[in-house]
């Protein structure tokens, strides 16, 4: 008799071991579907380590939860947690993306007099929101966004976790909402000035 959607039905065996406390049904899993999983992040993050983290949290939810949550097709499930969970980190992370493409993508070439003034103006009010963060706040931020390093290039330069390096990043950026629309409005405007 053949057996109908076996992958199905392998991963409900597996987990309802995991269910029961089983490490070893757990690490099958694991192993199964880790390379995928980490390979369907890294495309949305770019981003190797993020990418581990965003695979690792939701196999350790997996486990920490195990006896309390119902996963019937784990390969949706994946899908659907990755698709989350990356959503999730880029809100915390990437929030000044549209920002620093701007900043990226003016052209400093033959642009007039008052983009150039406006262009001064706009980087000294940025600047100014920036030196009223604390200053390993202010640093964490600068290494993040202006260099461009990864959170944890970030914390073995300054000794400390990466997680301490996200609740920085996470800190520096719920103080800078409030006049991210203004900066945005500035940006816009600055384009506008540059391209006329």
């Amino acid at each position: 008799m053949r057996q109908i959607e076996p992958i199905i039905t392998e991963d409900f065996f597996l987990l309802e071991k995991v269910k029961d406390g089983s490490k070893h049904a757990f690490n099958l899993l694991f192993e199964k579907y880790w390379e995928k999983a980490y390979s369907d992040a890294y495309k949305r993050l770019k981003n190797q380590e993020d990418a581990k983290d965003v695979v690792q949290e939701i196999f350790t939810k997996i486990w920490l939860k195990r006896q309390t949550q119902t996963i019937e097709n784990f390969p949706a499930y994946l899908h659907v947690a990755i698709r989350n969970n990356v959503i999730k980190l880029l809100s915390k992370q990437k929030p000044f993306h549209p920002f620093f493409d701007i900043l990226e993508n003016i052209p400093q070439k033959n642009s007039s007099a008052d983009s150039n003034l406006l262009w001064n103006e706009f980087l000294e009010s940025y600047e100014a929101l920036l030196q009223k963060m604390p200053p390993k706040r202010q640093e964490i931020f600068r290494l993040r966004y202006h260099e461009n390093q990864t959170t944890s290039d970030i914390s073995l330069q300054l000794g400390i976790t990466r997680k301490t390096v996200q609740n920085q990043l996470g800190k520096a950026i719920q103080s800078l909402k409030v006049t991210l629309h203004i900066i945005s409005l500035t940006g816009l405007i600055l384009i506008i000035a540059t391209f006329n």
